[in-house]
């Protein structure tokens, strides 16, 4: 396979996951704060699939067509009010996971072990910079910000993570042997 053919087929895949992620934010149950949705979901799979580079770029154009109006964000919300509101860190912190969730199963393994990992370490990334993101713009202090910003959040996420890890060791040899 050429090198200009393997390169459409990436940049095709990450445009799924940029539609994956837009999708999945969608499918969301309302909290007070913030609401719990699926993205994670897609930005673990994006950074499995993709690798650190192209899942941190696809996860930053995710971003920038939320800023450009493109209605992406949870709850069709777009622009740059919805991306510098109060859980405008946690979509930036999108970026860092999707890099991490790439990055890390080359050290543990692309093993389910190795993912589960590699995605709890890319979950713990953008849950720091999200929720430090939501406590300066709140002025709520950390015990609370927890409580509005993680705990609730916690039980999906982990299964998101076992979700994720075993889709992308399903995934990955399929997508790898296209041709």
């Amino acid at each position: 396979m050429s090198e200009r053919h393997q390169s459409t087929r990436r940049l095709a895949l990450a445009g799924l996951m940029v539609a994956l992620c837009a999708i999945c934010s969608q499918i969301q149950i309302p909290l007070p704060m913030i609401p719990i949705n699926l993205a994670l979901l897609a930005v673990f799979l994006c950074g499995a699939l993709l690798g650190p580079k192209m899942g941190a770029l696809a996860m930053l154009a995710y971003m920038l067509l939320g800023v450009a109006g493109v209605p992406v964000f949870s709850g069709f919300k777009a622009g740059p009010a919805a991306l510098f509101g109060k859980t405008g860190g946690y979509i930036l912190g999108y970026i860092l996971c999707a890099m991490l969730c790439g990055a890390l199963p080359r050290r543990f393994g692309f093993t389910m072990k190795g993912l589960c990992l590699s995605m709890l370490c890319g979950l713990a990334a953008c849950y720091t910079f999200g929720t430090i993101w939501f406590m300066v713009l709140t002025h709520l202090p950390l015990s609370a910000s927890l409580s509005y910003c993680v705990l609730p959040f916690l039980p999906g996420d982990a299964v998101k993570i076992l979700l994720a890890a075993f889709l992308a060791l399903h995934l990955r040899k399929p997508l790898l042997s296209l041709g």
